[in-house]
């Protein structure tokens, strides 16, 4: 036995050394199933499938034009929803009715996306947007994911700060970042300040019509209007916005526009403006109802802000609204009690351009500023009512509590978040869930596309004391603002319902025709798995023959209604194609300028016969 104890002894130790050098004594095992807060980050964000995440993401699409639709906590892309450019995959600017919407325009720069909203919530029936290159704004229906229409806003020049509506989507205001003579006449720039306007909208939605209208429009100072938001509750009747280069200069602005101590917050009662204007208190200028301030008074404050402010957002409980300067390393509280009170005793310290200006310290609340925090852009909040301002330059988030400016957690991401967005974080009552960092830089985080980095969305778990990174993820451009709703606000169609008054529409196969009217040839078609019908009693029934220099009209009927069977329609050659969703009718309307033998096919992939979805677009030459 003795001869024994040596390898036992022997074996014990070499035990006891690999279990000191491998084993693993932390709680969780690998068999052992995470929960509640001891899941890992991947586990958080792990949505199985045949789930769903809990949330849309809508993040703007910035010089893109359109509209990126992710799920949260995922961060997967879903959708991606043209707006204010065209895009072939959808046919969206090919179409009568998406082409007549765009008008002469083929890009645009989408910017600060925003939900319709019911007592300060949002209600999931309607996304509104704004483009800065073309001056337009935008209508999207949620039943569908499609835009309904686009405006083009008279009078001003790059809508940038918009779309942000009141508490039950009376209006969504549209000032303009870039000031311009009214009109938008020749004015010479010595003459800025005299000549040029920073004019804002205030545009009204028809959703029964699903139009959007120009109420009024106000014609305020030459300045750079920047973001804006509605009040809320006790508030509701206001809204906000910030302005830069107050200075009025027109050139050189990064030295130019950062001369001034301060800057404005724009203060305005959106109620008594219309009220003035049922009065008959504005000017007819270009057709629309314009208010000047210096001439028709009321309704519209000035209040005193840190230099080049960018964000200024409204808390939940709507008693106060947060901006800060882009110059200057701090927040300000801003109380709209304080401001009401100023505003009944005429507590001024004189006026710009006929407007007010509400003393400062007779409005602000606190000034907070966080340690070594650079660049605050942009406050989002949770459902405490705590505060998340991005810094652009200290490239983080800090977590802080607007009653106290006390700063409670901050948490470095990569690289410089321009805004932020938390979970319902712009309502009157946010989730406190997640917060999403909009960063503009992320070089040295993904394979390398070339000298261009994409940008980046960074998910951040703030149900805690402490705030997590758990989620990084690389986005199309640019995501410069967002919106998170809860995914069971919005009621999705599966197919679209069939409308017997649609004199465009068809639906039963016999009833596909070509009628000809002139050189006017309208195609009554259907579109089914898996075949075009284009005239129910021709030879060739899925053949379309006109004569070069023939007005075509196709107006396509999807009939399989059934979810998610999409047709396209395509002719090659002629540049063009269209979508038609189940049970949709769609118009393309084109001139036969090319003769020839043309096939047609569907370009979208339908069924397992997708292929044979085909048939010919014959023209006859003119000779």
């Amino acid at each position: 036995m003795k001869k024994w104890i040596p390898i036992a002894s022997g074996l014990l130790a070499g035990f006891v050394a690999a279990t000191i050098s491998f084993a693993d004594f932390s709680k969780s095992t690998n068999n052992q199933v995470a929960s509640g807060n001891n899941k890992s980050n991947a586990e958080k964000v792990y949505v199985p499938f045949g789930e769903k995440d809990d949330y849309y993401l809508f993040a703007s699409g910035g010089h893109s034009g359109q509209m990126f639709i992710y799920g949260v906590p995922s961060m997967r892309h879903i959708r991606t929803v043209p707006v204010f450019s065209p895009d072939s995959a959808t046919g969206y600017g090919f179409d009568e009715h998406t082409k007549k919407m765009m008008g002469d325009y083929t890009w645009g720069d989408l910017h600060h996306p925003a939900f319709s909203e019911t007592n300060g919530d949002y209600d999931g029936k309607y996304m509104f947007a704004t483009d800065v290159g073309n001056s337009r704004a935008a209508a999207m229906n949620l039943e569908t994911f499609t835009v309904k229409d686009i405006i083009n806003v008279p009078n001003t020049s790059g809508p940038h700060c918009a779309a942000f509506v009141t508490e039950n989507t009376e209006y969504m205001f549209l000032p303009t970042r870039f000031a311009v003579p009214i009109g938008s006449e020749y004015k010479s720039l010595d003459e800025y300040s005299e000549q040029y306007r920073g004019v804002m909208s205030a545009v009204t939605f028809d959703q029964d019509k699903e139009k959007l209208n120009i109420a009024y429009q106000v014609a305020l100072p030459p300045w750079s209007y920047d973001l804006s938001d509605a009040g809320k509750k006790s508030s509701a009747d206001w809204a906000v916005m910030t302005t830069y280069n107050t200075e009025e200069a027109t050139t050189n602005l990064e030295i130019n526009a950062s001369q001034a101590d301060r800057d404005y917050i724009v203060l305005f009662n959106w109620k008594e403006l219309e009220k003035m204007v049922a009065e008959g208190q504005y000017d007819e200028v270009t057709g629309q109802k314009m208010i000047f301030p210096e001439k028709h008074k009321g309704g519209i404050y000035l209040v005193p802000v840190a230099k080049s402010p960018h964000g200024v957002d409204v808390t939940p409980d709507g008693k106060h609204f947060i901006a800060s300067g882009k110059l200057a390393p701090s927040m300000t509280v801003f109380s709209f009690e304080k401001a009401f009170e100023a505003v009944k005793n005429q507590d001024f310290s004189g006026e710009r351009n006929g407007i007010p200006i509400l003393k400062y310290e007779s409005v602000m609340e606190r000034e907070v500023n966080p340690e070594n925090a650079l660049g605050p852009l942009h406050t989002q909040f949770d459902d405490k009512g705590m505060a998340y301002t991005t810094m652009f330059i200290s490239s983080e988030i800090v977590k802080w509590d607007p009653k106290t400016g006390e700063t409670l957690d901050r948490v470095p991401v990569q690289y410089s978040p321009g805004h932020s967005v938390a979970a319902e974080g712009d309502t009157v009552s946010p989730d406190g869930k997640w917060l999403i960092a909009l960063n503009k830089i992320a070089k040295d985080s993904y394979l390398s596309v070339g000298p261009s980095h994409p940008e980046s969305m960074q998910l951040i778990d703030i149900s805690g004391k402490k705030m997590e990174v758990i989620q990084s993820s690389p986005v199309n451009p640019e995501p410069h603002y967002a919106q998170i709703i809860k995914a069971d606000k919005i009621k999705t169609i599966e197919v679209y319902p069939k409308d017997e008054n649609n004199e465009l529409a068809t639906y039963k196969q016999e009833d596909a025709k070509i009628v000809r009217n002139g050189n006017e040839v309208h195609v009554y078609g259907i579109a089914m798995r898996s075949k075009f019908i284009f005239d129910a009693k021709a030879k060739r029934p899925d053949v379309i023959e006109v004569n070069q220099g023939d007005k075509v009209f196709i107006h396509l009927t999807n009939t399989d209604f059934d979810e998610d069977i999409t047709h396209g329609f395509a002719i090659n050659s002629y540049n063009l194609n269209i979508e038609v969703q189940p049970g949709q009718t769609n118009t393309l309307e084109f001139t036969a300028n090319k003769a020839g033998t043309f096939p047609l096919y569907c370009s979208n992939f339908c069924s397992a016969l997708h292929q044979e979805m085909t048939g010919y677009f014959l023209v006859k030459p003119k000779n």
